[in-house]
C-alpha cells in the first residue's frame, strides 16, 4: 500500500501560517528541502483548493522562466510531472498539467489511492486536509520542519485533530538556517 506523507512547515509555537494564511515567515533553506526529499519518493500530491491555488499560480511559471534558479527550475519540472489531486468541493476544474479534481468523500478516496499502484504520496499544506486524513489515521509520516519563530497567532496545523498517540520518532536533523526536520511514522495498532 502507498503511503500518505505530510510535509509542512510550523513556527515553533505549532501555527503553519500566520492569521491570514501568510507564509512569509518561512525560512527558506535548500538542505532542508534536500534532506525532505532524501526521506520520501513520491508521485503525487494531495492538495486542498487554497494550497493548489497557491501552487498552481507560482511553480508552472517557474519551470517556464529561463531566468530561474537551476533548483527552483528543477522543482518546478519535478513538481509538473507529478501527479496532482486537488480535494475541493467549491472548484469546477483545475488546469494545472497532471491534475485531478476529486469532490467526493475525501477518506473514501485516499483509501483507494493508497489501495492504488504508485509511489508514495505527499501533502504539502492544506491544513484542512491533513487536520481530515489525521482524523482518519490515513496519514502514515509526518516531515515537519520547525522554523525558528514565534508567531503567537496563526492557524495550527492539527487544529480539532484526535490524539495521535502512536507515532515514532524515525529521524531529527537540525540546519545552520535554525530549522528543525521532524520525520515521524505512525505505528500500526
Amino acid at each position: 500500500m502507498r503511503k500518505v506523507i505530510l510535509f509542512n512547515r510550523t513556527s515553533i509555537d505549532g501555527f503553519f501560517t500566520g492569521p491570514k494564511g501568510e507564509i512569509d515567515w518561512f525560512i527558506h533553506d535548500p538542505e532542508v528541502d534536500k534532506a525532505a526529499h532524501e526521506m520520501m519518493d513520491p508521485d503525487t500530491i494531495f492538495f486542498g483548493r487554497v494550497t493548489y491555488q497557491m501552487f498552481e499560480s507560482y511553480w508552472p511559471q517557474v519551470a517556464k522562466n529561463p531566468n530561474a534558479p537551476m533548483g527552483a527550475k528543477a522543482l518546478a519540472n519535478e513538481l509538473n510531472e507529478m501527479t496532482k489531486i486537488v480535494f475541493s468541493t467549491s472548484l469546477t476544474n483545475v488546469t494545472w498539467e497532471n491534475s485531478k479534481l476529486v469532490n467526493g468523500d475525501l477518506a473514501k478516496s485516499v483509501l483507494e489511492i493508497k489501495q492504488s499502484d504508485g509511489a508514495d504520496i505527499v501533502i504539502f499544506g492544506s491544513g484542512s486536509i491533513v487536520q481530515q486524513l489525521t482524523n482518519e489515521g490515513l496519514i502514515d509520516e509526518y516531515l515537519i520542519t520547525v522554523t525558528p519563530v514565534v508567531l503567537g497567532a496563526g492557524k495550527p496545523l492539527f487544529h480539532d485533530v484526535k490524539a495521535v498517540h502512536r507515532l515514532k520518532l524515525k529521524e531529527t536533523r537540525s540546519f545552520a538556517s535554525g530549522n528543525v526536520l521532524l520525520h515521524y511514522e505512525k505505528l500500526s495498532r
